[in-house]
């Protein structure tokens, strides 16, 4: 263990060791308990009845022939709920229950309770509502424009705009690129569907065991709707089937607990796939405007660009998009000249929220694309133009902040592009299928580097908190760690348990179930609960070693290490059993990284930011021309993590975010006609399989930010930024078409769009 964590020896499964999560044999096996195989007794289910218009006004709602039904025991809609009626992540805009206009389809109208779940669906299916049915607003440029109709009728449908201002934005360049680039609208796919159990309490509260990202943000709101004080509606984290930004947002959360209430009874709600799809919001589709101007040996003069995103009927988490996609939409180049406007938008198509990457996504498949292009008119290889314009340590973001830390950008450019080439694939494009012999089938390989805040940005108060508490357990010393940070699959249980070894030298670690009992932990998003929960068990158990050692004298050169007290020499001075002796030491500490500031409301200046991560990709693909299919052949990706602080888990994470971005490239997208969904469901929304990954060769490098527990920096989201740009990319090398949109079809390729 390095000696800049000012700890003792090096402790088995400690920080920078690779131990095995203590959820991957039953997850493997299939024995995990997920939060849809929750059961109590005399529990009930719940279900949703939806509208299937994506934009009407309700005439008339009659419950008389669901409640009719034998087994029911609730019907609801808006009159029930005795809070407040609408709520929403940043924007309280989004009804409990519709009571006046369906602005989407597939928006909860009212719910039921039943004594089987397939009474309480065909409850759902009673109930009559009369709609008057309206044209919808689903073109987001042209809601965006003053004095067309609204989607709400109380605020206009441009709900933010993020300009940046940086420089002369009247200069001029000798080489001009530009282009139009299109992002298709993607799902989280979690495998896990929204599900949970509200259970009533004796104290007229509800205990609610719910599959969330973020349990003290979804406290509040189910209270405020509920009408009872935040200490009556208690949550606990059920086991989370994947998440990925689609749970930051409620689903059936009030709704469970309303229907508990009226029937006194634990009620179970579990969605299907199809209702999944409507459930939850989804990656933001776009448009994006770009012109890059560069000097003749391909040196960035200046970018403009303009970024649409469709935010769809309600706010959730759009205007932070909105301002990522701004901040970061520049990529990670030193630009001195920068003219951008990010906007987002209402519309009655399905509401858009977080996703992996967050509003960097859809920027980096524009600048990674237009970078491409300067690099063909310049003269000029693909990597070289990148690493030209390539941010280091101490240039300006667009915004005037400051590049702290490390920027290895040019360096993960040199690492992708020295990889070995790979050799022929096992497999043509077609797979399977033999649909080819190689006739027609051209190879190509592409690049693409992306750039990604994490945590909280623009003065949000991005805190954690944890309680440590070391104590005997029998004979020997152990350790109990409790926050309210969601475990959804990312291994953050295995992380914590990690950091108390180091801090603490001792190997029995047990991580609480997370609650609301403890205080806030933030939301599992923006790759920051390594570093900010993290960083509250880090300081939580450097409290609790403070006091530990305060009955030695606080000697100078003592630290913990193998459930001992040892001296500089490594020379044992007491046994944390005999210094603990029948006394528990606890300690709560709620932390918060260096501050944030808002932007600038008309230049978009500010620090709006607290790290900046990087990844990059390089893709190689072999493309049938004539039929448009395309394979994978191999990726290449650097990402700099500052600290692995569990390189398997690191090393798993690049390769689920390099599989979204390559799923985004060529596959994922939610078709979305009128505002109708036509395909929510697995036959028809494609992911990749095991079929589609390729081999994947990875470098993993550890450039310590000073400001950051370990060093370390969020992991998750570059690697699903930088991929797409990098398969889309090598598809255009192998083919030479233009590829302006994601995800690339087949008839793309061929010449064959309509």
């Amino acid at each position: 263990m390095t000696a800049h964590l000012g700890l003792a020896a090096k402790v088995e499964a400690g920080v920078g060791s690779s131990p095995a999560r203590p959820d991957g044999r039953l997850k493997v096996t299939g024995e995990f308990a997920f939060s849809s195989d929750l059961w109590a007794d005399q529990m009930v289910w719940g279900a949703t009845l939806r509208s299937p218009h994506p934009r009407a006004r309700i005439v008339g709602i009659d419950v008389g022939p669901a409640l009719a039904i034998a087994g029911v025991r609730a019907v609801l809609t808006h009159e029930d709920v005795p809070g407040r009626k609408v709520y929403g992540l940043e924007i309280a805009d989004q009804p409990v229950l519709a009571f006046d206009e369906i602005r989407y389809q597939g928006e909860a109208v009212a719910i039921v309770a039943a004594d089987h779940p397939e009474t309480a669906a065909r409850a759902a299916a009673a109930i009559r509502v009369e709609y008057e049915v309206l044209p919808p607003i689903t073109d987001p440029e042209a809601a965006v424009l003053p004095d067309g109709p609204r989607v709400h009728a109380d605020r206009p449908n441009l709900l933010r705009h993020v300009p940046i201002r940086r420089g002369d934005p009247d200069v001029s360049a000798p080489v001009v690129v530009s282009g139009v680039y299109d992002v298709g609208m993607q799902d989280q796919a979690f495998l896990g569907p929204e599900s949970g159990l509200a259970v009533p309490a004796d104290d007229g509260g509800v205990d609610l065991y719910v599959a969330t990202q973020w349990l003290h943000s979804d406290q509040g709101q189910v209270a405020e709707s509920l009408g009872l004080p935040p200490d009556k509606v208690r949550f606990t984290l059920a086991g989370v089937g994947g998440a990925f930004g689609g749970r930051e947002d409620l689903s059936m959360q009030i709704h469970a607990c309303l229907l508990a209430l009226r029937t006194g009874r634990p009620v179970k709600m579990v969605y299907g796939r199809e209702e999944s799809f409507f459930g939850h919001v989804h990656r933001h589709p776009a448009r994006l405007w770009y012109e890059h101007g560069a000097d003749e040996d391909g040196r960035l003069v200046y970018v403009k660009a303009r970024i649409l995103l469709d935010g769809g009927a309600y706010a959730s988490s759009s205007p932070a998009v909105a301002a990522n996609a701004a901040t970061l939409g520049i990529g990670p180049y030193d630009v001195p000249n920068v003219v951008m406007d990010a906007e987002v938008v209402y519309s009655n198509n399905p509401p858009c929220g977080a996703m992996r990457g967050f509003g960097a996504v859809q920027a980096c498949f524009a600048y990674e694309s237009q970078m491409d292009r300067l690099a063909e008119a310049v003269g000029v290889d693909p990597v070289e133009v990148r690493v030209r314009n390539a941010l280091k340590v101490g240039d300006l973001m667009p915004t005037g902040q400051v590049v702290e830390g490390a920027a290895p950008v040019a360096e993960l450019l040199r690492l992708v592009q020295g990889r070995p080439a790979p050799g022929p694939a096992d497999l043509l494009p077609g797979g399977t299928a033999n649909t080819t012999r190689g006739e027609g089938v051209v190879r190509g390989v592409g690049y693409g580097i992306g750039i990604k805040n994490v945590g909280f940005s623009e003065g949000f108060d991005d805190y954690s908190t944890a309680r440590v508490r070391l104590e005997l357990v029998g004979d020997r010393p152990a350790v109990l760690v409790h926050t309210a940070a969601a475990e959804v699959g990312q291994g953050l249980v295995t992380v914590l348990a990690q950091i108390a070894r180091t801090e603490l030298g001792v190997s029995q670690v047990t991580i609480a179930p997370a609650d609301t009992s403890v205080g806030s932990a933030g939301s599992s998003s923006a790759s920051r609960q390594t570093y900010v929960t993290g960083g509250a068990v880090k300081a939580a158990c450097e409290a609790v070693r403070e006091r530990l050692l305060a009955r030695l004298g606080g000697g100078q050169g003592l630290r913990l290490a193998d459930e001992r007290v040892v001296d500089a020499t490594g020379a044992q001075v007491a046994s944390l059993a005999d210094l603990l002796g029948g006394e528990a030491l606890e300690e709560t500490v709620e932390w918060r990284h260096k501050p944030t500031h808002p932007l600038h409301p008309e230049t978009g200046q500010g620090d709006a930011h607290v790290q900046y991560a990087f990844a990059a990709h390089r893709a190689t693909v072999d493309v049938d021309v004539e039929l448009g299919l395309v394979r994978v052949v191999e990726i290449a990706t650097a990402q700099d993590v500052g600290k692995a602080v569990n390189p398997k888990a690191v090393e798993g994470q690049i390769q689920g975010g390099t599989a979204q971005g390559l799923g985004l490239a060529l596959l994922e997208e939610i078709q979305v006609v009128d505002g109708v969904v036509r395909n929510p469901s697995f036959t028809d929304y494609l992911i990749p399989t095991i079929m589609d990954m390729p081999p994947m060769s990875l470098d993993i490098l550890e450039l310590a930010d000073p400001d950051a527990p370990y060093g370390l920096r969020g992991v998750g989201e570059p690697p699903t930024i930088s991929s797409t740009p990098a398969v889309v990319a090598a598809i255009r090398a192998a083919t030479g078409t233009a590829l302006t949109r994601v995800p690339v079809r087949p008839e793309h390729i061929t010449g064959t769009a309509c």
